[in-house]
């Protein structure tokens, strides 16, 4: 009975040593480094690194590895890149890149920076890197320790680095391998994975000279080649998911078998202790590395909101986004995803996952937590919660089933149920909602990014005003904020972009843009001016002065039957938007006139802002005021009078 016992042990130990190798999504940094140059514009950077990053994420979570440019070819354009090692499942390749999404925005605002993990890859730059296979930031690390028996290893690891190697760019391979090799007692691991983005004779240029690199490291008991287009690794233990790697030709299976199958049972055991250790070493490591967003920024987390209700847990809060699952995402705020969560109570909420959790932008992530908990309205999206337990930070919101305006207003299908009469309650409920943060809250608050895409619908299409990133609290006694600019370039009003001068009425002038969107369901132009071609307002307002505003109404609304109603929506839409603040109507009297039926109320419109954006990409810290230039239309002679009934 000894020997079948001894075979059962041998079995046993050796499905202990798989589960200890399998499933781990290896998130432990590498390296990490950072482009030396900045950020000409950090605002222009950021608008393009949040969807860039966000497109990475979800490509690599459904495919394992994928690329994303996001920017008009400029210098703030932003390309990405990532990939996880082919021996991740897909749930362990969402983990691992979910740390990479985590931590290479510590980058920003330089205008580059690549993160390596033991099991996944990320980088961005501001131009398309995507071929490259070597570079100047290429570097090899190696582990403090040597290896037991120096001269073995030494020619163990050296042979099982080449073997992976030209193992990785056979033409079957494509570009991944997985390897080990023995000498003089001692057995050597080794992988290699080329990106995706890298043809063959790249690959191989690559992982030689990774494979150079790393074996410069011998006899130390890891060593890893860190190089623009591939990684390479080689341990002392094996570190890959066997069960992943298994039957897909690698050379590593032989390896593994010959090490159960030729071991003495002694021998095993003492190989089973040491892969364990290290194993658990490794997690411990990985869970020191891992700090929590408390960890990172204890200085700027507001106590009162860790220790309060608000506080949410963030393992809780992943799983309930099924590890925030591109299936689940709804939309993008100014700074981060929004995911549909299933909490395990069954209730569903949103959770807004911000994407530079840099300090830069911790304040952000506190402003609108400490804001929204404050206000109360029923246009107003209700915050439920945090998470600063975790390495980034979540915002956790009422989930609404419409999600956001911009997807039915955009959208060919969707617009259709927005009816005329849902669209005069959208703009209502949003002028009232605007209404109570500028006079009815105890703050007095400015959004500075009322768009379409921050507004929610309920299942009755009420609207919900939504990510307070930006918005800014005034004391009673301030009339304006002078500060830096940020926002959405085509909802932002002139002299906010020219001088960064703050007031309430650059929210009003937001609000006119939105409605004139939804009066007509185009979008506004991605800037405030357009290459040879005129912006929404300017293209209204072209329209009114000719007494043709029919014609630039969405045709599923418009009947000649409603047409002084448009009229006076237009005309409210258009003075929100005059050029001088001044112009402007408070939202308190925009929520007046929308629902006034009078039409004694005289209006004096003049020409709308124009804003010059050319090279708004190339513009620099502080540069607004030469690149953003705004001029009001005639004066007195070339404005336009009107009253609410008709021209």
């Amino acid at each position: 009975m000894a020997a079948p016992t001894h075979r059962l042990l041998l079995l046993a130990l050796a499905c202990a040593l798989c589960a200890a190798a399998a499933g781990d999504p290896r998130t432990a940094v590498a390296g990490q480094s950072c482009a030396p140059g900045s950020a000409v514009s950090g605002s222009v950077l950021a608008d393009n690194f949040v969807p860039a990053m966000d497109d990475l994420n979800s490509n690599v979570s459904a495919n394992g590895f994928g690329t994303s440019a996001v920017g008009a070819r400029g210098p703030n354009t932003v390309f990405g890149l990532g990939q996880c090692h082919r021996d991740l499942s897909p749930l362990d390749c969402k983990l691992c890149f979910a740390e990479v999404r985590s931590l290479l925005p510590k980058c920003y605002p330089r205008v580059g920076g690549r993160l390596f993990l033991d099991g996944c890859f990320g980088r961005y730059a501001n131009y398309s890197f995507l071929g490259e296979a070597l570079g100047p930031a290429d570097a090899r690390v190696c582990a403090p320790g040597n290896a037991s028996n120096p001269r073995g290893f030494a020619d163990a690891a050296r042979a099982a680095v080449a073997n992976v190697t030209e193992a990785a760019v056979r033409g079957d391979a494509d570009g991944y391998a997985v390897a080990s090799a023995s000498a003089g007692g001692a057995t050597a691991f080794a992988l290699a994975q080329c990106w995706g983005s890298l043809n063959a004779t790249a690959c191989g240029q690559c992982l030689r000279a990774a494979a150079r690199a790393a074996a410069g490291c011998v006899p130390a008991t890891e060593g890893r080649a860190l190089y623009t287009g591939c990684y390479l690794r080689y341990s002392t233990r094996l570190f890959w998911n066997v069960n992943a790697t298994a039957g897909s030709g690698s050379s590593g299976k032989n390896g593994v078998v010959w090490i159960l199958v030729g071991s003495f049972l002694g021998a095993f055991v003492v190989v089973l202790i040491i892969a364990f250790l290290a194993w658990k070493k490794g997690i411990l490591r990985r869970k020191k590395q891992s700090k929590s967003f408390i960890d990172m920024y204890g200085g700027g987390v507001s106590v009162r909101i860790a220790q309060s209700s608000l506080n949410f847990k963030y393992e809780e809060l992943r799983k309930a986004t099924n590890y925030f699952d591109p299936a689940n995402k709804l939309g993008q705020g100014s700074n981060g995803a929004v995911y549909k969560a299933v909490m395990p109570d069954g209730k569903e909420v949103a959770v807004k996952r911000l994407f530079l959790n840099t300090r830069e932008w911790v304040e952000q992530f506190f402003n609108e937590v400490e804001l929204i908990s404050q206000v109360r309205h029923k246009n107003l999206v209700k915050l439920l919660g945090c998470s600063v337990n975790g390495p980034e930070s979540l915002l956790v919101y009422e989930y609404y089933f419409n999600k956001s305006l911009e997807l039915f207003l955009f959208d060919a299908s969707r617009s259709r149920k927005l009816t005329w009469d849902l669209r005069v309650g959208i703009i209502q409920g949003i002028a009232e909602g605007l209404s109570y943060l500028h006079e009815e809250s105890e703050t007095r608050i400015i959004h500075r990014d009322i768009k379409a895409s921050n507004i929610l619908l309920d299942d009755k299409y009420k609207p919900k005003i939504t990510d307070f990133g930006l918005a800014r609290a005034f004391a009673a006694d301030v009339t304006h904020l002078t500060t830096g600019v940020a926002g959405t370039l085509g909802y932002m009003a002139p002299e906010y972009v020219v001088h960064g001068h703050l007031t309430e009425k650059a929210d009003v002038f937001s609000y006119g843009v939105l409605v004139l969107e939804i009066i007509t369901g185009k979008r506004c132009s991605g800037s405030i001016g357009s290459h040879g071609g005129q912006a929404l307002l300017t293209k209204v307002w072209k329209h009114y002065k000719d007494n043709t505003v029919e014609t630039i109404i969405d045709p599923i609304i418009y009947k000649d039957t409603i047409r002084d109603k448009v009229l006076h929506i237009v005309q409210i839409g258009l003075l929100c938007a005059q050029a001088n603040p001044g112009d402007r109507p408070t939202m308190t009297k925009v929520v007046e006139l929308l629902r006034s039926h009078k039409h004694d109320v005289e209006i004096v419109l003049s020409d709308p802002p124009f804003l010059n954006v050319e090279g708004v990409e190339d513009m620099k810290q502080g540069e607004q005021s030469r690149l953003l230039s705004a001029h009001s239309g005639p004066s007195v002679s070339g404005s336009s009078r009107s009253y609410l009934n008709g021209r």
